[in-house]
């Protein structure tokens, strides 16, 4: 491989060590700051500045989405008043390399001030910030992977990693599910999922309803008209009794000749017990469903009734 090949293996390799090496290190009393957390039923401000804040960033995004409340708060602009944003019980959480960064630093009186439980992460357990900090994590790393070992790579790696095994560990104490997974990302498929129900996304205008007498030379057109390539065939009483797809007719065309299929009536092609859904029914169940059975449709009743189809594609 060539030298810039090894230089790319090479920065894989020192961060992946980085990581690991993150096993080695003391974190006593990480499970008494998760129930504190858990317990204090407020926010975790997150702050830094830098490639930090950067982090940061992330880690406030991921403990929000995986039942945390977390935003995050840049040290610089807190110093400037939007430090009015924390109030306890809330719950501080502050990123830096160096844990001597001057504008988290000026945080601290104020922190303490008001009582706000402050938790470091920091690569210098012996730094003014991990010293003030009511529980330091420690994200020391041997060496950085950049060349000059100024770049911060392995470090925040390390911070990182930290940052999802602590929002990984707070998920897991609060016992929190792919439905509250859900709640949180509203506009994610998961979401749409297990939040959105039959009814919300059924075709309801026109149902391409037919009699069990109807001419297979007919269906062609409602099954047009419905836009939904089937026909749900209905008895006098209004009861369904079977559905024909685009597919059905397409095969019975290929086996009958003209005479054949000038006689047949939908009763004589159409596949009885069609699979019917509740209208309150979850998209996610409604899918199971459809890939358990092998099909694309299911019709949807809503007391009784049967008022709309709701199809794979539409999930």
């Amino acid at each position: 491989m060539n030298r810039y090949g090894d230089v790319f293996l090479h920065t894989i390799r020192v961060e992946a060590t980085a990581a690991m090496s993150l096993l080695e290190h003391d974190f006593t009393g990480i499970a008494a700051v998760i129930d504190r957390i858990i317990q204090s039923n407020a926010k975790l401000i997150v702050t830094g500045v830098g490639k930090s804040g950067i982090i940061g960033k992330k880690i406030a995004a991921t403990l929000s989405s995986t039942g945390t409340p977390s935003v995050f708060l840049h040290a610089s602009e807190a110093c400037h008043g939007d430090v009015g944003v924390i109030r306890a019980p809330d719950m501080v959480l502050a990123v830096s390399k160096s844990g001597e960064t001057d504008d988290i630093l000026r945080l601290i009186p104020f922190l303490k001030h008001n009582s706000i439980y402050l938790i470091a992460m920091t690569a210098n357990r012996h730094s003014t910030l991990a010293r003030c900090a009511d529980y330091h994590i420690d994200a020391h790393v041997s060496e950085e992977a950049c060349p000059l070992k100024l770049a911060p790579t392995s470090s925040t790696t390390a911070a990182l990693v930290l940052g999802d095994a602590l929002a990984m560990s707070l998920m897991h104490a609060r016992r929190f599910n792919a439905e509250d997974f859900a709640v949180c990302h509203p506009a994610g498929h998961l979401g749409r999922l297990l939040l959105t129900t039959v009814e919300m996304v059924m075709k309801t205008d026109p149902l391409p309803f037919v009699r069990e007498g109807t001419p297979l030379q007919e269906l062609p057109l409602v099954m047009s008209e419905g836009r939904c390539g089937l026909a749900v065939i209905m008895d006098d009483a209004d009861r369904v009794r079977g559905i024909i797809t685009d597919g059905d007719l397409r095969r019975t065309m290929m086996k009958k000749n003209i005479t054949g299929l000038q006689e047949a009536v939908a009763r004589d092609i159409m596949t009885t017990h069609p699979k019917i859904v509740p209208h309150d029914m979850l998209l996610a169940d409604a899918k199971g469903i459809m890939l358990k059975e092998k099909i694309t449709s299911l019709l949807v009743k809503k007391e009784d009734r049967v008022v709309g189809i709701v199809q794979l594609y539409d999930i």
